[in-house]
This record gives structure tokens, sequence and C-alpha cells, in this order.
């Protein structure tokens, strides 16, 4: 993960989970809850449904919607994003492919 990034870590020693887990052939939905700066108009969110076009490759579509900040978030020292002038959102965003910096768009 990126220095500001959070997420669940999976540990196993089941090769057969992990593979069917990571493997790009097998297109596992994966939901991350994304903190962005700005509020996304639709044409932003139907640009990340129909898929984005990162040079080297288009990223599959994805499913996202806005939603509201989690409420069960625990404090963060410093904020990932804090910015008094601009706003943030939230948005739910579910990938099926796990290319490098996929959802940057």
């Amino acid at each position: 993960m990126d220095t500001d990034s959070e997420g669940l870590l999976i540990l196993t020693d089941d090769g057969a989970l992990q593979h069917r887990i990571t493997d790009p052939k097998h297109k596992l939905a994966k939901t991350y809850w994304v903190q962005v700066e700005g509020v996304p108009d639709e044409a932003a969110l139907e640009r990340l449904r129909k898929g984005v076009d990162l040079k080297d490759f288009v990223t599959l579509p994805a499913e996202v919607q806005r939603m509201d900040e989690p409420a069960n978030l625990w404090p963060r020292t410093p904020p990932v994003r804090e910015r008094k002038a601009i706003p943030t959102s939230w948005l739910a965003l579910t990938i099926r492919e796990g290319k490098n910096r996929q959802s940057g768009a």
C-alpha cells in the first residue's frame, strides 16, 4: 500500500485462496472506500463507470457511488486529506482488476 493508504491485510498459507484473490484472470471484485478532494460530479463518476484510459491501458468499468463518511473510521493523525478551502467526498469504488494505480483517474 502507499504511505497514505489504509486497508485490510490478509495473511494466508492457503495457496489456492491466495491465487483466487490475487490472480487478475479471476477479476475478483474489490470494494474500496475512497476519500477524494472536491465533490465529483455525475460526469466524473460516469467516466469511472465506463473505464478510464490511462494511456497504456483502459481500465475495466468500475462501480462507483457517493457515500457518507464512514462512521467507524479511526482517528488519523495527521489526516490523509485536510485542506480548509477544498471539501472532501467519499466514494464506494468497486473494481475487478488489480493494476497498479488503476483508480488514479
